[in-house]
């Protein structure tokens, strides 16, 4: 099978996983979302990334005692802590324009900003051609798609009474703006640790595996600024003593699953990356980030999320659902042009 045929059917499971990964939220009633999102992080950006660099990279100590090696990993994990920071504000634009408008509009400009600086970065002198073209038009129809199914979300809460109540659209749409651009910084951080990974490789490391060693710094300093938020809102809200609450000892294991899915499907993107070549990460991410949506919103979907809406919001979600699928496709036939025969 090609290996661009491979890194597709990868970057599905990935994006099946990644919007999926927040469910387990709904089943952990009794804390509050800052408990959830701690022990999330502790798995999901602490344990996991340790765990899988120690298992998989070869000689890892070596390779970030490589000359230059100390300067990329401390590149990638300010990528990571900004990436971190972002989130804060993630959680500022849900309050204020709710959940599915915020999602849709961070997504779309992660998708958007993660593409176009590493094709800046490595075809600055190729972008009209037709296959970077194709490429400029395929994330232009993810912005739409992703536009398209933020507003059906805000029409479905509105129609059901759970938008934010005190709605500021202009501030909301700021920290948006924040969050999105931040969001991208994952995928930055990946495509500036290419010298860890090389470096892996030459150790020994499989090419499958050889990007944990720049998810580990990236991870590692993304849960600096997740943990302090998490912390500092139970202090606020006094949530702290929720973890003692009874019948809430399986919560934990719920926060591992969350994390399993959502850093398994990290890992999955670095492998699909890798397996779409030297534009995995140009390609790669408005793919993943389409999917993401297209995933989460079949869960709402399933979930019964969509229910008595009414059929403006319905044909709007479709709409914005199609708009995606075909970016996919471009997306997709793009790569298939730049690779070449």
């Amino acid at each position: 099978m090609p290996q661009t045929a491979i890194g597709l059917m990868l970057l599905v499971l990935a994006g099946v996983m990644n919007g999926s990964f927040t469910l387990p939220m709904k089943f952990t009633r009794n804390w509050a979302w800052e408990n959830t999102w701690l022990s999330w992080t502790l798995f999901a950006l602490l344990l996991f990334p340790v765990l899988l660099a120690v298992a998989t990279v070869q000689q890892l100590g070596s390779v970030y005692r490589q000359p230059g090696a100390i300067s990329v990993a401390l590149t990638v994990a300010a990528f990571g802590a900004s990436w971190g920071f972002s989130q804060i504000f993630l959680g500022l634009a849900v309050e204020d324009i709710g959940m599915a408008l915020a999602l849709s509009v961070i997504l779309g400009i992660s998708a958007a900003v993660g593409a176009i600086i590493p094709l800046l970065q490595h075809h600055r002198d190729e972008l009209f051609t037709p296959g970077d073209l194709l490429v400029l038009l395929g994330l232009a129809i993810v912005l739409a798609g992703v536009a398209l199914c933020g507003l059906a979300g805000r029409l479905r809460e509105q129609a059901t009474a759970h938008g934010a109540t005190h709605t500021s659209v202009a501030k909301g749409l700021f920290c948006c703006l924040i969050s999105g651009v931040g969001s991208a910084f994952v995928n930055l951080g990946l495509n500036a640790g290419k010298g860890l990974s090389d470096v892996a490789r030459n150790q020994g490391t499989a090419t499958l595996w050889s990007n944990n060693a720049v998810w580990l710094p990236l991870m590692v300093a993304g849960a600096i600024p997740n943990a302090l938020y998490c912390l500092y809102l139970m202090r606020k809200n006094r949530s702290g003593a929720k973890f003692a609450a009874s019948g809430t000892s399986h919560y934990w294991l719920l926060g591992a699953i969350m994390a399993f899915f959502w850093f398994g499907s990290t890992v999955m993107y670095g492998i699909a990356a890798n397996q779409l070549g030297a534009l995995g990460t140009i390609l790669g991410w408005p793919i993943f980030m389409s999917l993401i949506v297209l995933i989460a919103t079949a869960w709402g979907v399933a979930t019964g999320e969509w229910r008595h809406v009414g059929p403006r919001p319905l044909r709007m979600l479709a709409s914005g659902v199609a708009l995606l699928v075909i970016a996919i496709i471009v997306l997709s036939f793009s790569n298939q042009l730049l690779q070449g025969p």
